[in-house]
Protein backbone atom coordinates (compact mmCIF):
# COMPACT_ATOMS: atom_id res chain seq x y z
CA UNK A 1 0.00 0.00 0.00
CA UNK A 2 1.38 3.39 -0.99
CA UNK A 3 1.79 6.29 1.43
CA UNK A 4 -0.95 8.28 -0.31
CA UNK A 5 -3.34 5.33 -0.05
CA UNK A 6 -2.53 4.94 3.65
CA UNK A 7 -3.21 8.62 4.31
CA UNK A 8 -6.42 8.47 2.33
CA UNK A 9 -7.60 5.26 4.01
CA UNK A 10 -6.75 6.43 7.52
CA UNK A 11 -9.43 9.07 7.54
CA UNK A 12 -9.22 12.47 9.23
CA UNK A 13 -7.44 11.13 12.35
CA UNK A 14 -4.38 10.12 10.30
CA UNK A 15 -3.42 13.80 9.94
CA UNK A 16 -3.06 14.48 13.71
CA UNK A 17 -1.06 11.26 13.89
CA UNK A 18 1.17 12.50 11.09
CA UNK A 19 1.68 15.73 13.02
CA UNK A 20 2.54 13.73 16.15
CA UNK A 21 5.16 11.74 14.24
CA UNK A 22 6.67 14.97 12.87
CA UNK A 23 6.86 16.47 16.36
CA UNK A 24 8.46 13.31 17.77
CA UNK A 25 11.11 13.09 15.04
CA UNK A 26 11.94 16.79 15.39
CA UNK A 27 12.35 16.56 19.17
CA UNK A 28 14.45 13.39 18.97
CA UNK A 29 16.85 15.00 16.48
CA UNK A 30 17.08 18.18 18.59
CA UNK A 31 17.76 16.23 21.79
CA UNK A 32 20.38 14.04 20.10
CA UNK A 33 22.21 17.15 18.93
CA UNK A 34 21.91 18.66 22.42
CA UNK A 35 23.43 15.61 24.14
CA UNK A 36 26.15 15.32 21.49
CA UNK A 37 27.20 18.91 22.26
CA UNK A 38 27.10 18.22 26.00
CA UNK A 39 29.41 15.22 25.55
CA UNK A 40 31.83 17.16 23.36
CA UNK A 41 32.15 19.91 25.97
CA UNK A 42 32.93 17.54 28.84
CA UNK A 43 36.40 17.84 30.40
CA UNK A 44 36.88 15.18 33.09
CA UNK A 45 40.59 15.89 33.60
CA UNK A 46 39.98 19.58 34.23
CA UNK A 47 37.23 18.76 36.73
CA UNK A 48 39.63 16.68 38.81
CA UNK A 49 42.27 19.39 38.44
CA UNK A 50 39.84 22.01 39.77
CA UNK A 51 39.11 19.93 42.86
CA UNK A 52 42.84 19.48 43.43
CA UNK A 53 43.47 23.23 43.18
CA UNK A 54 40.51 23.91 45.48
CA UNK A 55 42.24 21.90 48.22
CA UNK A 56 45.00 24.49 48.30
CA UNK A 57 42.59 27.40 47.89
CA UNK A 58 44.19 28.56 44.65
CA UNK A 59 41.03 30.26 43.36
CA UNK A 60 42.73 32.62 40.85
CA UNK A 61 44.41 29.65 39.17
CA UNK A 62 41.10 27.81 38.98
CA UNK A 63 39.54 30.84 37.28
CA UNK A 64 42.42 30.97 34.80
CA UNK A 65 42.29 27.23 34.09
CA UNK A 66 38.53 27.13 33.51
CA UNK A 67 38.28 30.34 31.48
CA UNK A 68 36.44 29.66 28.23
CA UNK A 69 35.55 26.07 29.20
CA UNK A 70 32.00 25.10 28.18
CA UNK A 71 31.65 22.05 30.45
CA UNK A 72 28.35 22.49 32.33
CA UNK A 73 29.71 20.82 35.48
CA UNK A 74 32.68 23.19 35.56
CA UNK A 75 30.31 26.11 35.09
CA UNK A 76 28.35 24.97 38.15
CA UNK A 77 31.55 24.62 40.19
CA UNK A 78 32.67 28.09 39.09
CA UNK A 79 29.39 29.58 40.28
CA UNK A 80 29.92 27.92 43.65
CA UNK A 81 33.51 29.19 43.87
CA UNK A 82 32.39 32.69 42.91
CA UNK A 83 29.86 32.67 45.79
CA UNK A 84 32.04 30.72 48.25
CA UNK A 85 32.01 33.53 50.82
CA UNK A 86 28.19 33.61 50.84
CA UNK A 87 26.46 30.30 50.16
CA UNK A 88 28.34 27.96 47.85
CA UNK A 89 25.80 25.13 48.07
CA UNK A 90 22.74 27.20 47.16
CA UNK A 91 24.55 28.95 44.33
CA UNK A 92 25.54 25.63 42.77
CA UNK A 93 22.09 24.17 43.36
CA UNK A 94 20.43 27.06 41.52
CA UNK A 95 22.81 26.71 38.56
CA UNK A 96 22.35 22.95 38.49
CA UNK A 97 18.56 23.34 38.44
CA UNK A 98 18.83 25.60 35.40
CA UNK A 99 20.96 22.97 33.66
CA UNK A 100 18.52 20.15 34.52
CA UNK A 101 15.71 22.28 33.09
CA UNK A 102 17.60 22.57 29.80
CA UNK A 103 18.26 18.82 29.79
CA UNK A 104 14.57 18.07 30.43
CA UNK A 105 13.36 20.31 27.62
CA UNK A 106 10.62 18.68 25.48
CA UNK A 107 10.61 15.53 27.63
CA UNK A 108 7.02 16.25 28.66
CA UNK A 109 6.05 16.48 24.99
CA UNK A 110 7.60 13.07 24.24
CA UNK A 111 5.86 11.58 27.27
CA UNK A 112 2.55 13.04 26.06
CA UNK A 113 3.05 11.62 22.56
CA UNK A 114 3.63 8.14 23.97
CA UNK A 115 0.17 8.31 25.57
CA UNK A 116 -1.77 10.35 23.02
CA UNK A 117 -0.71 8.61 19.78
CA UNK A 118 -2.30 5.20 20.59
CA UNK A 119 -5.44 6.92 21.85
CA UNK A 120 -5.72 8.87 18.62
CA UNK A 121 -5.23 5.62 16.72
CA UNK A 122 -8.04 3.91 18.62
CA UNK A 123 -10.25 6.96 18.12
CA UNK A 124 -9.66 6.75 14.36
CA UNK A 125 -10.47 3.06 14.38
CA UNK A 126 -13.71 3.63 16.26
CA UNK A 127 -14.73 6.29 13.74
CA UNK A 128 -13.88 3.87 10.91
CA UNK A 129 -15.95 1.07 12.43
CA UNK A 130 -18.90 3.44 12.91
CA UNK A 131 -18.60 4.41 9.26
CA UNK A 132 -18.46 0.73 8.24
CA UNK A 133 -21.64 -0.09 10.15
CA UNK A 134 -23.35 2.89 8.57
CA UNK A 135 -22.49 1.42 5.15
CA UNK A 136 -23.78 -1.96 6.33
CA UNK A 137 -27.03 -0.36 7.42
CA UNK A 138 -27.37 1.35 4.05
CA UNK A 139 -26.47 -1.60 1.81
CA UNK A 140 -27.42 -4.53 4.04
CA UNK A 141 -25.27 -7.61 3.48
CA UNK A 142 -25.32 -7.37 -0.29
CA UNK A 143 -21.63 -6.47 -0.35
CA UNK A 144 -19.90 -7.43 2.94
CA UNK A 145 -16.52 -6.50 1.43
CA UNK A 146 -17.47 -2.86 1.86
CA UNK A 147 -17.73 -3.40 5.62
CA UNK A 148 -14.64 -5.59 6.07
CA UNK A 149 -12.63 -3.29 3.86
CA UNK A 150 -13.72 -0.29 5.89
CA UNK A 151 -12.74 -1.97 9.16
CA UNK A 152 -9.35 -2.95 7.74
CA UNK A 153 -8.77 0.62 6.68
CA UNK A 154 -9.88 1.90 10.08
CA UNK A 155 -7.23 -0.25 11.79
CA UNK A 156 -4.54 1.74 9.97
CA UNK A 157 -4.85 4.53 12.54
CA UNK A 158 -4.39 2.12 15.45
CA UNK A 159 -1.28 0.70 13.80
CA UNK A 160 0.05 4.20 13.16
CA UNK A 161 -0.62 5.30 16.74
CA UNK A 162 1.08 2.25 18.21
CA UNK A 163 4.04 2.67 15.86
CA UNK A 164 4.54 6.28 16.98
CA UNK A 165 4.24 5.35 20.66
CA UNK A 166 6.60 2.38 20.47
CA UNK A 167 9.28 4.25 18.53
CA UNK A 168 9.08 7.16 20.99
CA UNK A 169 9.50 5.04 24.13
CA UNK A 170 13.11 4.05 23.39
CA UNK A 171 14.58 7.55 22.83
CA UNK A 172 12.46 8.89 25.72
CA UNK A 173 13.95 6.36 28.14
CA UNK A 174 17.43 7.00 26.73
CA UNK A 175 17.16 10.76 27.27
CA UNK A 176 15.72 10.18 30.72
CA UNK A 177 18.67 7.99 31.68
CA UNK A 178 21.08 10.63 30.37
CA UNK A 179 19.42 13.24 32.58
CA UNK A 180 19.65 10.98 35.64
CA UNK A 181 23.32 10.24 34.95
CA UNK A 182 24.08 13.94 34.52
CA UNK A 183 22.34 14.80 37.79
CA UNK A 184 24.44 12.16 39.53
CA UNK A 185 27.66 13.61 38.09
CA UNK A 186 26.68 17.16 39.07
CA UNK A 187 25.84 16.06 42.61
CA UNK A 188 29.11 14.15 42.85
CA UNK A 189 31.34 17.08 41.89
CA UNK A 190 29.39 19.78 43.74
CA UNK A 191 29.46 17.71 46.94
CA UNK A 192 33.18 17.07 46.45
CA UNK A 193 33.83 20.80 46.04
CA UNK A 194 31.85 21.59 49.19
CA UNK A 195 33.82 19.02 51.19
CA UNK A 196 37.15 20.25 49.82
CA UNK A 197 36.23 23.86 50.55
CA UNK A 198 35.18 23.04 54.11
CA UNK A 199 38.46 21.22 54.69
CA UNK A 200 40.40 24.12 53.23
CA UNK A 201 38.52 26.58 55.43
CA UNK A 202 39.09 24.47 58.55
CA UNK A 203 42.77 24.24 57.76
CA UNK A 204 42.99 28.00 57.26
CA UNK A 205 41.16 28.67 60.55
CA UNK A 206 43.49 26.31 62.43
CA UNK A 207 46.55 27.99 60.98
CA UNK A 208 45.18 31.40 61.92
CA UNK A 209 44.43 30.38 65.50
CA UNK A 210 47.81 28.71 66.09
Amino acid sequence: MRIYEILHSGGPVIWPLLLCSFVVVTIIIERLLFWTQIERKRNHKLLDRVLHLAESGDWPKIKKKTQGCADHVLRILNVGILHRDYDMAKAMEAEAQDMVKKMSRFMTVLDTMITVAPLLGIFGTVLGIISSFEMLDASGIADPKLVTGGIAQALITTAAGLAISITTVFPYNYFKSRIEDSIHVMEKYTTSLEVVYQKQQSRTDNEASS
